[in-house]
């Protein structure tokens, strides 16, 4: 009797987790939001609030060195789903759909016994908003959609709904949790907000919160010559075009609707404040199971607003590639825990897997990312990142930034301009974090970019990353310039 006793309580301590002991997975997407855009952060505006994000990275962690592998809508998002670079998952712009037959991270959840649910912006092809594989419920819309009133498919049915589209992702995020998702399964939640996606645009509630509040203008803002001298001539350029702040509105003939620089900063902050509020009405809704739940928040790809003339992303300038990043599990995430390892997009969907109790290295097809789940418990992980590599593609509808591959340490950035008659970039990010001087033509860097320029194209080369897709255009070309 005491064996028999014996081997019952080694078979239960020992027996595979059950379904319903797998944790609960959150993962919250913000569009646009940059990196230092959280009350909490040290160069964030003094007077920008957000007291949520603030409680996510008090009681849980701050990822601050989180990165995108594309700083655009699209290509970052199927980064997210895929956990591979955009040459492997072939979504190399905002116009075109995810090719068939790509597999999705919530897919393999299922197969651990999940229920998956998506609600909000997809936009990987922007005439479908149907549902896609690897969710059992699906909330979402065609394209960019609207931040006022906007037309929801819901599971396969569209939906007209009023209101004010943050505040409604959110009260379907939270129906969805409180009254559809089964009891006897984990679940995955993944809420991909609109917000906060130009143009700016705040909640009735919030517009004007803080018009006339001091504005940090960047150094590099400037139009001056010290910032130009060395950087390469597209840069200076670009300030003229769709995403630079002298193409904005110059008199009444110019019909730009760009609104003025201050006024685009303050509509950025109030979006954000509103972003910051749904996602605390979410931590609220699900707080009673959050011993079994682990939350992460985190941005698609950064955004300038004004640094090197610029308010836009794709390119591999700081602002462009850095996104916020927060996790948040209390009892399995030490709070306050900063981790200053360099974390990529791609690495989201293995290091959900790894909690999921799946080994991302045992799924076909292999995925580019690591998983960084030791690094959010305070532990050591082996397999840390010492580079990342960062490729964006020409679009043929924004045409004012060049194809840029880019290879970055937690020292040096080297950025190789393809396709055009200009100067490449490299910044020694330690002595000028706001890259306004570009040392590519300084004698004694010449064997370090040297090195850094190989060992970039070695890698992509061994990932099929040389291989660059022309598409056929589509959609609007914006490729006026304001003179000079």
């Amino acid at each position: 009797m005491k064996n028999l006793l014996l081997f019952i309580l080694v078979f239960i301590l020992s027996k595979p987790a059950l379904a319903s002991e797998k944790p609960n997975i959150i993962l919250i997407l913000s569009d646009d939001h940059r990196h230092d855009f959280m009350g909490f952060h040290e160069k964030s505006p003094e007077w920008l609030e957000t007291p949520n994000m603030d409680y996510l990275a008090e009681k849980g962690a701050h990822i601050k060195n989180a990165f995108v592998s594309t700083s655009l809508c699209s290509p970052s998002r199927a980064s997210i789903l895929t956990g591979m670079y955009m040459h492997r998952h072939k979504v190399v712009d905002n116009q075109r759909a995810v090719p068939k037959g790509t597999t999705f991270f919530p897919q393999h959840l299922q197969k651990l016994g999940y229920h998956t649910s998506f609600i909000g912006k997809w936009h990987m092809g922007h005439e479908d908003d149907t549902p896609r594989p690897g969710f059992d419920h699906w909330v979402s819309f065609i394209g960019q959609g609207e931040y006022f009133d906007p037309t929801l498919n819901v599971n396969g049915k569209r939906i007209k709904h009023d209101g004010y589209m943050t505040d409604i992702l959110t009260d379907h995020a939270i129906k969805w949790y409180k009254d559809v998702k089964p009891t006897d399964k984990p679940f995955l939640l993944y809420l991909s907000f609109k917000a906060v996606h130009y143009p700016f645009t705040p909640a009735p509630r919030h517009q004007g919160r803080y018009k006339d509040k001091p504005i940090p203008y960047p150094e590099t803002m400037a139009r001056t010559e010290e910032n130009y001298y060395s950087q390469s001539k597209w840069i200076k350029e670009r300030r003229f075009g769709i995403h630079g702040i002298d193409h904005m509105e110059t008199g009444a003939f110019d019909k730009d609707p760009v609104p003025s620089f201050d006024n685009l900063y303050w509509k950025f902050c109030e979006t954000i404040h509103g972003l910051d509020e749904n996602i605390g009405r979410l931590i609220k809704a699900v707080n009673s199971s959050s011993k079994d739940t682990y939350l992460f928040y985190m941005g698609d790809n950064g955004f300038a607003l004004g640094e090197h003339g610029f308010y836009d992303k794709r390119d591999a300038f700081e602002e462009s590639i850095r996104i916020p990043m927060l996790a948040y599990a209390p009892g399995n995430i030490p709070a306050g825990l900063v981790v200053e390892d360099m974390i990529q997009n791609i690495d989201i969907a293995p290091t959900i897997l790894s909690l999921a109790g799946k080994d991302p290295k045992s799924i076909s097809p292999e995925m580019d990312g690591i998983s960084f789940a030791p690094l959010i418990r305070g532990k050591d992980q082996i397999n840390r990142r010492n580079h990342i590599l960062y490729e964006y593609h020409w679009e043929w509808n924004f045409p004012a930034t060049p194809t840029c591959l880019a290879i970055r340490t937690n020292r040096y950035k080297y950025i190789y301009y393809h396709g055009i008659w200009d100067r490449n970039g490299f910044y020694d990010l330690e002595n000028d974090p706001h890259e306004r001087h570009n040392l590519i033509q300084i004698p004694q860097y010449k064997k370090k970019i040297e090195n850094l320029r190989n060992q970039l194209f070695n890698e992509l080369e061994l990932s099929n990353g040389l291989n660059m897709p022309i598409r056929p255009p589509k959609g609007d070309q914006f490729y006026d310039r304001k003179i000079k």
